[in-house]
């Protein structure tokens, strides 16, 4: 590869890496506008999050042609293949956290156009920052490489899950205590269910940022193991073998 050639791939790695984390930054505003929305009945920011996803849309497919050109115009390895194959597989998840953004957008008009002044029965605001700061925290990773900020995204999902149990358990007792607040309880049902969704793609994302790091597969290794590899040590190493 000509050095005109390799500064103009590594030109286009760069802007494939900035187009991607615009991408997660339109996604963590859909995630905050849609619950403001819910909190707040204010129906215009619906609107935005339909825009942005649009723009999302949009993005996923711009950025999916890249990589597809980029490797077979370049033939990457090692590091380089490794990034590509990352963002294309944190795209799939990146594009899901958009979906689950704009469905948590739709069910917030709906319970404020169907009941005249709806308020929560359950508080759902404190999920949702968790959520948001898990995305904001895996683009942060994949922004400056660094798996072991990575492994700790992995391991609040714990705590989403913990959250998105809790607030089921809430809703279910509110429809049994009152059978008039059905229909809104499931719709909020809905809206946990999606921020819950956030958390498993935020976390995918992740574990991609770590083995474009180290080159090591995580998924279904257990958190221990998972942040062990993100340090940069092996099983092996931990047993004292």
């Amino acid at each position: 590869m000509s050095e005109h050639t390799n500064k103009q791939f590594h030109a286009d790695l760069e802007t494939t890496r900035s187009l991607f984390l615009q991408m997660g930054g339109l996604v963590e505003s859909m995630v905050k506008e849609g619950m403001e929305a819910l909190a707040t009945g204010d129906l215009s920011l619906v609107d935005k999050v339909r825009e942005r996803e649009k723009e999302v849309n949009r993005l996923e497919v711009d950025i999916d042609e890249r990589i597809g050109l980029l490797i077979a115009r370049n033939q990457p390895t090692a590091v380089d293949l490794r990034l590509l194959l990352s963002i294309s597989k944190m795209l799939t998840d990146m594009e899901r956290c958009g979906d689950e953004a704009e469905k948590i957008a739709k069910m917030a008009r709906r319970l404020h156009e169907s009941v005249s002044r709806y308020e929560p029965v359950v508080e759902l605001r404190h999920m949702a920052n968790f959520v948001t700061t898990m995305i904001h925290d895996a683009l942060d990773a994949f922004a400056r490489l660094d798996p072991v900020h990575a492994a700790q995204v992995v391991r609040n999902d714990k705590d989403v899950d913990k959250e998105w149990k809790g607030s089921l358990r809430h809703i279910i007792t509110y429809m049994i205590e009152d059978p008039r607040t059905i229909s809104h309880s499931i719709d909020l049902i809905f809206i946990a269910r999606a921020l819950e969704r956030i958390g498993d793609h935020a976390k995918n994302m992740s574990e991609r940022v770590i083995y474009m790091v180290r080159g090591d597969d995580v998924r279904h290794t257990g958190i221990k193991n998972t942040e062990r590899m993100a340090r940069g040590e092996t099983i092996e190493e931990e047993n004292g073998i």
